[in-house]
């Protein structure tokens, strides 16, 4: 179906992000692509879509070369992506969406009885349940995610590019669309599938490309290799998938103390529904649940983002309401954000300056007039070295590095203050096997060093292996909240998770 045949591109800055790199695709397959966050799978695919014009290789598409530059030419030739971070309207409905950009029209105006059967038309031809007419904001996460590709379909798209499909779906969501993405398959469908969850890509995938360091490792059988020799030969070493828990030594002392907690958005909108909770030294609290059911309000109050809100919140004792920012985070407070974009980073200033931005103040590195450049560069370089951020120098602008080494940035600069209350918002979303180990381990040392974490995440797997209790949010409530995490299974939480199961009562909510 496809061929990318010795694909090198070098950016300007002289990072090679592929080095002679070859990818075939069959027609009607699930070809895994997966490798550590800098191993050049994303600079691929932006040449695949035209985002990115390669420097050297060739591009061959049913047999002829093709030239492919830029998305709108990727879609003329039957090749869509579906982001991770979904590209929708959301004050549109689902069928606007769908034909945004091809819209049928009649004269000068939009033909909205054709623009509404031709999008029921293709989610009926792909057996998509989907209520066209519905608004984008008012669907859940899973159904957003059929709506993309349902967009690209739509487009005539005979490869589907899908980048971390299953990042913010609860396990029946990803049931359903590895269900459709078998049925894409079987109607002739290619399909590159871009993940860093292993057990996913031995479930659905029938081949998988490995990359490292902008080369590939080659093309392997699904059903021939293990997910321990995937991931030794994504990261060059031998990876611990499963690792052990010390016993969670609680300390006396209640860092955090939230009370009646209630928050509405700027549409007014209620987000965070009377809710409260403690969190002591030495425990994480592990925060599940589908996308938009009131977690980043949460993590916005309790980091003095939004002081919106009516209830109590306390970090060791002291009403955060009145503090600013840095008077939390003086409380040795860590954080790390949901979006590393958006308020994990300033994208234009350099390495240096973002592993600072939060110590410069500190005596260690400022003197009474001058900042102590030689102790932050000397502190810079050990911190790259010891979270293995890929850069070219301290100097480097962060918006140049992959996505997974600015959250190394990020996660770097948090850990690195000593604190003593960290919370982690989607703390390994997008991040290769190997960087995520490394943070979890980190979590856990944290952890047993007498640290509270709260972990919010969509990973069911890090929330799991990570969490001594666990609680679920659901249209701003805990739907749930187990204080024995060993014993609920994946199946529990999801129905939880979507609604279908409430608890009633929750015990060891707060330790009052």
């Amino acid at each position: 179906m496809l061929q990318m045949n010795h694909i090198m591109k070098i950016y300007g800055n002289g990072v090679v992000a592929n080095e002679d790199v070859s990818l075939e695709l069959r027609r009607g397959e699930i070809h895994a692509l997966l490798g550590e966050n800098g191993a050049g799978k994303s600079t691929l695919m932006k040449v695949l879509f035209g985002i990115e014009m390669p420097d050297q290789g060739e591009i061959l598409l049913k047999g002829a070369p093709v030239t492919i530059r830029s998305p709108q030419n990727a879609i003329s030739l039957g090749i869509g992506m579906v982001h991770q971070h979904f590209m929708l309207v959301p004050s549109l409905t689902v069928a606007e969406n769908i034909i945004l950009g091809v819209t049928p029209k009649k004269g000068l105006f939009i033909d909205r009885d054709k623009a509404l059967s031709a999008a029921e038309g293709i989610a009926r031809e792909y057996n998509f349940d989907i209520d066209v007419r519905q608004r984008v904001e008012e669907i859940p996460v899973g159904i957003k995610q059929k709506v993309e590709i349902l967009k690209a379909l739509y487009r005539g798209a005979e490869i589907l590019i899908l980048d971390e499909p299953t990042a913010v779906l609860t396990p029946q969501e990803t049931d359903e669309l590895f269900v459709q993405l078998v049925q894409l398959k079987k109607k002739g469908h290619t399909i590159i599938f871009i993940s860093h969850k292993l057990d996913e890509i031995k479930k659905i995938c029938d081949r998988a490309t490995i990359m490292r360091n902008g080369r590939s490792m080659g093309t392997y059988e699904v059903a021939d290799i293990t997910t321990q020799e995937m991931s030794k030969l994504m990261v060059g070493r031998e990876v611990s998938l499963q690792f052990e828990k010390n016993a969670c030594r609680l300390s006396d002392q209640v860092l955090l103390r939230v009370r009646n907690l209630t928050v509405h958005n700027s549409q007014g909108v209620l987000k965070i529904d009377d809710i409260s909770f403690d969190v002591k030294g030495g425990e994480i609290l592990g925060i599940a649940g589908v996308e938009g059911n009131g977690q980043t309000e949460l993590v916005d109050a309790l980091t003095g983002l939004n002081k919106k809100y009516r209830g109590e919140i306390s970090v060791k004792g002291k009403d955060i309401r009145p503090l600013s920012i840095a008077q939390i985070r003086d409380l040795s407070l860590a954080h790390i954000p949901e979006d590393r974009m958006a308020s994990g980073c300033a994208g234009n200033l350099s390495i240096r300056e973002n592993l600072f931005s939060n110590q410069y103040r500190s005596p260690e590195f400022s003197g009474k007039q001058f900042l102590k450049m030689k102790a932050i560069e000397r502190r810079s370089d050990e911190l790259i070295q010891e979270y293995k951020i890929k850069c070219s120098s301290r100097r480097q602008n962060v918006a140049m590095l992959s996505g997974g080494n600015i959250q190394k940035v990020i996660v770097a600069r948090e850990f690195s203050t000593d604190p003593d209350i960290i919370i982690a918002n989607q703390p390994t979303r997008g991040i290769d096997v190997g960087a995520a180990e490394f943070i979890r381990q980190r979590l856990l040392a944290f952890r047993d060093a007498g640290c509270a974490v709260i972990l919010v995440s969509a990973d069911l797997t890090e929330i799991f292996s990570l969490s001594d209790r666990l609680a679920v949010m659901y249209k701003g409530k805990f739907a749930g909240f187990f204080t024995d995490v060993a014993n609920v299974s994946e199946e529990e939480l999801g129905q939880h998770m979507l609604g279908i199961k409430k608890a009633e009562v929750l015990e060891g909510v707060v330790y009052e």
